[in-house]
């Protein structure tokens, strides 16, 4: 029979203390290199273990503090749905809602900012083309759960009522919403997700564990036209955050 992996054998490990009450709700757990001394193993090893641990909700990561057993509790659904866009409402604030917390979050725009390759690639400008650079921390009843840039070409809205995302009196509208009062018709959104390690800064900003997993998703928004008009890099952890996608059949 196949030897079952070392991190595998810590999985079990630290989850059999947990079931069995060693460890409780809210309690640290040894540092990674106990742990790793005690089951003579390396820290990488630990690290595994310990990020399939808070990707599953079992441990989760406190930046600079370490890592505890997670009280219990249900991740946060996120749906991913262009008929919510329209409403006309947060969807974020909409799915905090349903599941009877307050969605809040704080944002920081500039509004000349020269776009990077891959950014102008996505809205169809030249590099280095100025843009409308919106970052989001996005919270359920105060904590982290969610983090976004976004980025709109400033020759779009510039002298406009909504060039700034989140001021004015279209403020927090939408990009939808917001591109409707300068006569821009956004057809359609193509996400793209994908899996990956968080980055340090996002780890400290989400208060999970550096190496946790996240998903990552490019989404750009487009015209009746085919123009791309705004991309933001949404980054949503595993650990905190489940996405559903809700897909319109037109008949």
């Amino acid at each position: 029979m196949r030897e079952q992996p070392p991190y595998l054998r810590i999985v079990d490990a630290l989850q059999q203390r947990i079931a069995s009450g060693q460890w409780a709700p809210g309690d640290r757990l040894p540092s990674r290199s106990h742990l790793a001394q005690e089951f003579s193993v390396g820290d990488n090893v630990v690290r595994r273990a310990q990020e399939l641990l808070i990707s599953q909700g079992i441990l989760e990561g406190r930046a600079g503090s370490g890592t505890y057993v997670a009280e219990p509790r249900q991740r946060l659904r996120l749906v991913r749905s262009q008929a919510r866009e329209e409403r006309g409402a947060s969807p974020f604030q909409a799915d905090m809602a349903g599941l009877g917390k307050r969605g809040s979050w704080e944002s920081h725009t500039e509004a000349k900012v020269p776009a990077p390759a891959e950014i102008a690639t996505r809205i169809g400008i030249a590099e280095g083309d100025l843009c409308v650079r919106t970052t989001y921390e996005y919270f359920a009843n105060g904590k982290p759960v969610q983090l976004s840039t976004s980025w709109e070409p400033y020759a779009l809205t510039a002298g406009t009522v909504v060039l700034l995302p989140e001021g004015g009196p279209h403020a927090g509208a939408g990009v939808v919403n917001r591109m409707a009062e300068i006569g821009i018709t956004v057809s359609h959104v193509v996400e793209q997700p994908e899996p990956r390690h968080v980055t340090d800064e996002e780890a400290s900003l989400l208060g999970i564990q550096r190496g946790s997993l996240v998903t990552h998703i490019r989404r750009t928004y487009f015209s009746t036209e085919g123009r791309p008009v705004e991309t933001a890099d949404i980054v949503v952890p595993a650990s905190l955050c489940e996405l559903v996608y809700e897909v319109p059949i037109n008949s």
